[in-house]
């Protein structure tokens, strides 16, 4: 968030050119150039724009936009420190420094002891597509400790929220969208479900073909390298959060030597394949679910589900999935709840432990009749908003994704991976095998297969493993602990469920906190329960 809060129509349109070049400094321009692996800068018809050198303007932040998730705006924070927002000015194309920019959200609240303050504590969620300027104020709560010695930052990556968003389908569009069968089961429904990708593809196209490309998660890390610089940093203190993980990373490799103190937290596995993340990814929720049978059937007659063992009530499951395929129930207004938003509301309730006796309670109403509960859990995963309008989660979501990862399944390759799929999970092995589909028919083609997240050289980054976790399995903390490098990922694992650990376990709290307010390093391999 750059200069004074730009009209609405700019902060949501298109990447612009600048009015204007701004000059700067010789080292501030090959700081830029060596992000983008370019040799000169530009034309020579004017002089370059040294975009470090720029000064935010921080004013009071506005109500989030629709594609950021809506709501109020954020509510001070206790002592009444009130959140900054502003816009940050970077490249389109690093590649093309001279050409096109774009303007990115931030948004801050300034450390409790500012003559103890390290500098800036930069987030980043997940998704990719999450919303870090709408998320920053809902999480503060949790991040309180951190506080004292930081400011607390995070930003909207570029395509999400208010960073130049990407846009697909209408509303309307997306409420179908999000309702189709998922799981097809015959030749005319596998034929509607590929439609589908190709008519949500083309709507991504036709509204944000120009930003596409530039989309991935290579710039973002550019990004974070900017805002170091712009928010007057020496090393970048860095908080990821599932897909931050895998931001993190490649941050770490493209700038090993700019990283201050870091925490990766619920960690992407950076040696998978798309492929071999969305089978772990299933295995990961099978685990989640059998634990949440498992601790149902424990409680004997105060469990709600029908089943005396946890293979019977997830059986109930399948076939009350099943029924939904072709039938429908009542669920929000005069939405019906399909099997494929069913499925969406089991998996996000399986994201926290908290959400459990949710799911209990919405699969017992939903044996009635009542798909309420599990649609709202369905909408809260798809970013369906109270006013019927829609994040752009999914958009940029699919936009990252399909940028960064080069695989293009076709249907044949899909098909012959289901039975895999199956095998790890008789629930949501079908949802996940089938979502392989999901860049084939993107316009734009990939980066890698996986991302480089070595970084010799390094400060030290601790990575958290939840060994519990639906959607970054245990095992994608160890390979990014040993991917990083020699000295560089510190492993601690958290014997738990959830997704994520910090906030959940006072042990993995300490050694965190410890670590980003006195740069205290734990022992690698440090187990909390």
């Amino acid at each position: 968030m750059p200069t004074t809060l730009p009209p609405a129509s700019r902060r949501a349109g298109r990447p612009r050119r600048a009015g204007r070049a701004v000059t700067g400094t010789a080292a501030a321009l090959a700081v830029l150039l060596t992000a983008a692996g370019c040799s000169d800068g530009g034309d020579g018809d004017e002089p370059p724009r040294d975009y470090a050198a720029q000064k935010l303007d921080w004013q009071p932040c506005p109500a989030p936009s629709d594609a950021e998730g809506g709501g109020p705006p954020p509510s001070p924070l206790p002592g009444g420190t009130a959140w900054e927002c502003s816009f940050m000015e970077a490249p389109l194309d690093y590649g093309d420094p001279q050409g096109e920019t774009i303007e990115l959200a931030l948004i801050r609240a300034r450390a409790r002891d500012a003559d103890r303050r390290i500098g800036s504590l930069l987030f980043n969620f997940g998704g990719p597509g999450g919303s870090g300027v709408a998320t920053l104020p809902a999480a503060a709560e949790d991040y309180g400790t951190l506080r004292s010695r930081y400011d607390l930052v995070s930003f909207d990556p570029r395509g999400v929220g208010r960073s130049v968003p990407v846009e697909c389908l209408d509303d309307r569009q997306m409420q179908e969208y999000v309702a189709e069968d998922a799981t097809p089961d015959d030749a005319e429904e596998v034929e509607q479900f590929v439609e589908g990708l190709e008519t949500f593809a083309d709507a991504c196209e036709d509204n944000s073909g120009e930003q596409l490309p530039h989309v991935g998660t290579l710039n973002a890390a550019r990004d974070m390298d900017l805002m170091r610089q712009v928010l007057g940093d020496e090393r970048l203190h860095y908080f990821g959060i599932s897909y931050g993980t895998e931001l993190g990373g490649v941050y770490a490799h493209l700038f090993p030597g700019n990283v201050g103190r870091a925490v990766f937290d619920a960690v992407v596995d950076p040696g998978e394949s798309a492929a071999q993340s969305s089978l772990g990814q299933t295995e990961g929720f099978q685990l989640a679910l059998t634990n949440f049978l498992t601790d149902c059937v424990e409680r004997g007659d105060d469990c709600l589900l029908p089943g005396s063992t946890a293979g019977e009530i997830q059986d109930w499951i399948i076939g009350f999935l099943d029924g939904l395929d072709s039938r429908p129930i009542p669920g929000i207004g005069d939405r019906m709840l399909t099997q494929s938003q069913a499925l969406n509301g089991i998996a996000q309730t399986l994201y926290s432990q908290e959400y459990w006796e949710y799911l209990e309670q919405g699969l017992d109403e939903a044996e009635g009749g009542n798909g309420a509960l599990l649609m709202a859990f369905s909408d809260a995963l798809t970013g369906r908003n109270e006013n019927g309008t829609y994040s752009n989660i999914q958009a940029a979501g699919a936009a990252i994704g399909c940028v960064d990862s080069k695989e293009r399944y076709t249907l044949e390759q899909t098909r012959e991976r289901l039975p895999a799929f199956r095998a790890a999970s008789p629930v949501f092995g079908d949802f996940l095998g089938w979502g392989l589909l999901g860049c084939t028919e993107w316009p734009v083609p990939g980066t890698w297969t996986h991302p480089d997240v070595s970084a010799p050289g390094s400060a030290p980054i601790l990575v958290i493993g939840n060994t519990g976790d639906p959607a970054t399995p245990y095992e994608g903390a160890q390979v990014m602990a040993e991917a990083l490098g020699e000295d560089v990922g510190v492993l601690i694992t958290y014997r738990g469920e959830g997704h994520g650990a910090y906030g959940n376990s006072a042990c993995v709290d300490r050694a965190v906190d410890a670590y980003l307010l006195e740069g205290t390093v734990p022992r690698d391999g440090t187990v909390c329960r």
